[in-house]
């Protein structure tokens, strides 16, 4: 996307934070998926919602050693510039064959947003200095629509985690303040990633004849087994004993990682809990007519009905 660099000064950012985070459509009553209604409501939504921040000007604060050497110890850096490097060719490329021009243009400003994401990302670990392995050569998916499909439900499952996990690391003050600030942005971005995609797929959904829609629920079946598949295991990678090889990454830690952003001693049913109010404090500006990503949050709570359920601490 041929997009032009904004200039805003504190304030303008600080009204566009807000009001990335809050959004009603003026259009009265319901958004059918798959009406033109619902696509101007999710295409107005995505727009109207975009930050200007600019990577290149991010203040990245200073750390003490030991905060520089947590932050730079977590097995996520490699994977998630990676991540975001393949996110970003995927979108585009599903953008250019859609036939509908306002979702394609929405789905192009989701990947060029990917694209600001791993510059973020860039920008972070040039200056604590993280060492990173060298990138991939990233290439153009040949069958868009799965390409599209695999990144947005396993944005949908990973920020779901990652909402619990950031604000994990902020109570426990993992993240200093000021890092907490500069990064927030880019958490809500993924807010409204996962909004987008959840409406994407309803309004895809709506608009297919019977028999592609079989096979596109097929695909939906697939990619959800594929999913479940590539999480198989803690770690992708090879250990880092020796320095030829390369260092751990953590393909889960959007669900292993809570040991690693605090010191307290987390239960998984307590992770859980904080997941599911961070997902549902995240997706509360935006209007309840839009679909939300539903997936993870039913499985966790249905999980959550199994579990022990936490004591009460004695008073002091």
């Amino acid at each position: 996307m041929n997009a032009t660099a904004i200039t805003a000064d504190a304030a303008t950012i600080e009204a566009a934070d807000k009001a990335a985070r809050h959004w009603v459509s003026p259009d009265p009553g319901p958004l059918k998926p798959g009406s033109e209604a619902h696509k101007r409501a999710v295409c107005a939504m995505f727009h109207e919602t975009f930050n200007p921040y600019k990577p290149s000007v991010i203040e990245w604060p200073k750390l003490d050693p030991e905060t520089l050497h947590k932050i730079t110890s977590l097995p996520i850096w490699d994977i998630a510039v990676q991540t975001e490097g393949k996110a970003r060719l995927r979108m585009a490329a599903y953008a250019r064959i859609i036939a509908d021009p306002d979702m394609s243009k929405t789905i192009e400003l989701n990947g060029w947003e990917e694209n600001r994401h791993k510059e973020v990302l860039s920008k972070l670990v040039e200056a604590y200095d993280i060492p990173l392995e060298p990138e991939p050569e990233y290439r153009q998916p040949k069958d868009p629509e799965w390409a599209y499909l695999v990144t947005g439900y396993s944005e949908c499952v990973d920020s779901f985690f990652a909402f619990g996990l950031f604000e994990l690391a902020k109570r426990s003050g993992f993240f200093p303040a000021e890092l907490v600030e500069t990064f927030e942005p880019v958490m809500q971005e993924e807010c409204r990633h996962i909004l987008l995609f959840a409406n994407w797929v309803a309004w895809h959904r709506a608009r297919l004849p019977l028999h592609r829609r079989i096979w596109f629920e097929l695909r939906v079946a697939a990619v959800w087994a594929f999913l479940g598949w590539e999480r198989i295991g803690i770690a992708r990678g090879m250990d880092d004993g020796g320095k030829d090889k390369p260092k751990a990454q953590d393909n889960n830690f959007t669900v292993t990682g809570s040991k690693s952003v605090s010191a307290e001693d987390i239960s998984v049913p307590e992770l859980m809990r904080i997941c599911l109010e961070e997902n549902d404090r995240r997706f509360a500006g935006y209007d309840r007519r839009l679909l939300r990503p539903t997936t993870m949050p039913t499985l966790v709570r249905t999980a959550l009905k199994f579990m022990p359920k936490p004591r009460q601490k004695a008073a002091a």
